[in-house]
């Protein structure tokens, strides 16, 4: 069973990761970012790294996207809306469907507490033995993420600032 639900959520980042990159709305990346990101949160879970799948969300599924999604709609200002609103039901479909995912997650969670002993094995998804391995053996590829997000900023102030 486990084997199965990696391959289903490493399909969904997959699909995902090509949205974002095949998509020319911005927005539409955007959220096809945030389904990634949050598949991958999944797959830290199932390795027993609860903390760097909790990080995901919180940090990059959370606050980044906010960030970007907010740069999105400053930078990129959309055409107004006018008419009847085509996909009508389909928003009318939206609050049950996302009643009934909810009242699956709590069953879900439920059912997880009360079988002790059923998940996969800790691995050691602590913060000491993140840190411990972060700031050792991957020091150099951790500083070259973050010379390569610094990077990736500034390319993006340069392709974002206005000719004047």
């Amino acid at each position: 069973m486990a084997h199965a639900a990696f391959f289903v959520v490493a399909a969904i980042a997959v699909v995902a990761a090509l949205g974002l990159v095949l998509r020319r709305n911005a927005i539409h990346g955007a959220l096809f970012l945030v389904v990634n990101l949050g598949a991958i949160a999944v797959l830290y879970q199932t390795l027993g790294a609860e903390f760097l799948a909790w990080a995901q969300v919180i940090v990059y599924a959370g606050a980044i996207m906010v960030l970007f999604v907010f740069a999105i709609m400053v930078l990129i200002p959309g055409k107004e809306e006018t008419g009847p609103d085509p996909r009508r039901a389909w928003r009318l479909l939206a609050f049950p469907a996302g009643a009934l995912l909810f009242l699956q997650l709590i069953v879900v969670v439920r059912g997880a507490r009360g079988g002790a002993g059923s998940g996969a094995p800790s691995v050691g998804g602590g913060v000491e033995s993140i840190a411990g391995l972060l700031f050792t053996r991957y020091l150099f590829p951790f500083e070259l993420t973050s010379v390569l997000l610094l990077a990736a900023m500034v390319g993006v102030l340069l392709l974002a600032r206005r000719r004047v």
